[in-house]
């Protein structure tokens, strides 16, 4: 299909904003992480160019969560441009009206949306995982590692120059079931092997039940009960695996399907999942917000204000999301209604907008 002139001319100038906007957002993204690094780093002795590289590798992730904003404001400065050359009064007059130019660009910000969850989320989660380990490799001595995999719960820790390679088949909040706990010393000659079945790891002192002991020379003790000294609870293990960011959208679909298996709630992964879906469809929407707020406020002349507007708006959908999906983490919204509602609710205000504008020509 070939494109009109005009066409290509909206096409390239918005680009062009949203790159410039992009490349903006991105340093001030590194900077802000930049003292966030520093502050983490300030005790090892590390060179200061590494906070830097800290924050390079962090950035992408970050900008995945505010490139609706970033769209919100390139199509502002899309429309100051065009009036401020009064070439908005020439495509009206040759015939390209609003809802035409607000066709273009949402059919132009779908397009970018769909590569951006195709290949930058899936950069940007490679690299969120290269800086997470970099940080847990400060952070700890690598003594401590939990899994989730379709077999269930994995966690090795080291307590006392003793090694404990523990596998629970479910997991439950604060519950494990079916556990194996096998020690060994340093030299990995087998100890003793403890099963139980289940365990109440509300604290770090699990306290465990029908728990039988295979001690190193074949003998075996039963207890109905028995309290194991870890250096994890329940909070803690489900920590180590809610930074959903450094996952790419086939990674999280694994995790999910192994939290099912093992009886661990995957609600997170699924709101997860649909907020990175709803995208593309979000990035449009708030185009179209951006171009019917500075459409409406352009009799107002401080650029200043109409930018600033813009944020606010941007800030009051950004907790109108974040209050949503924290509706469906707690289960008082379905999880599906919990992410789509936003949209559903910004489309319809975008679509009050549209009608008043076709109504205006």
């Amino acid at each position: 299909m070939n494109l009109k002139i005009y066409q290509k001319y909206i096409y390239s100038n918005f680009i062009k904003s949203f790159i410039s906007i992009s490349f903006v957002f991105f340093f001030i993204v590194i900077i802000i992480n930049f003292f966030e690094e520093i502050r983490f780093l300030e005790k090892y002795d590390t060179d200061f160019y590494f906070s830097i590289y800290l924050s390079i590798l962090n950035a992408p992730s970050l900008m995945f969560e505010v490139f609706p904003f970033i769209f919100l404001i390139t199509v502002k400065f899309f429309y100051l441009k065009l009036e401020e050359n009064r070439e908005m009064e020439i495509l009206n007059s040759n015939g390209v009206s609003k809802l035409k130019i607000i066709y273009l660009l949402s059919f132009l910000s779908l397009i970018i949306g769909i590569i951006l969850l195709l290949f930058f989320y899936s950069i940007s989660s490679k690299l969120k995982t290269s800086y997470l380990d970099i940080k847990n490799r400060f952070s700890n001595n690598n003594d401590y590692l939990a899994v989730v995999n379709d077999r269930g719960l994995w966690i090795k820790e080291e307590i006392e120059g003793n090694i404990y390679v523990i596998h629970a088949e479910k997991f439950d909040k604060n519950t494990l079931k079916l556990i194996t706990i096998s020690e060994v010393n340093k030299y990995f000659i087998k100890k003793s092997t403890i099963f139980a079945n289940t365990a109440d790891i509300s604290s770090k002192n699990w306290k465990l039940k029908n728990v039988s002991i295979l001690n190193r020379d074949g003998t075996k003790n039963k207890f109905k009960s028995y309290v194991y000294n870890s250096a994890f609870n329940g909070e803690i293990i489900s920590n180590l695996f809610s930074n959903l960011n450094a996952l790419n959208i086939y990674e999280l679909h694994k995790l999910s399907e192994s939290y099912s298996k093992i009886g661990y709630s995957n609600t997170e992964i699924k709101i997860h999942l649909n907020k990175i879906y709803s995208m593309p469809i979000f990035y449009l929407l708030m185009t179209v917000l951006g171009f019917l707020i500075i459409n409406k406020m352009k009799k107002f002349k401080s650029k200043f204000f109409t930018i600033l507007f813009g944020i606010f708006v941007s800030v009051l959908v950004y907790y109108l999301n974040y209050f949503s999906s924290l509706l469906g983490s707690k289960g008082a919204l379905p999880i599906y209604l919990s992410v789509w509602v936003p949209i559903l609710l910004l489309f319809l205000m975008c679509n009050i907008g549209l009608i008043k504008i076709n109504e205006n020509k």
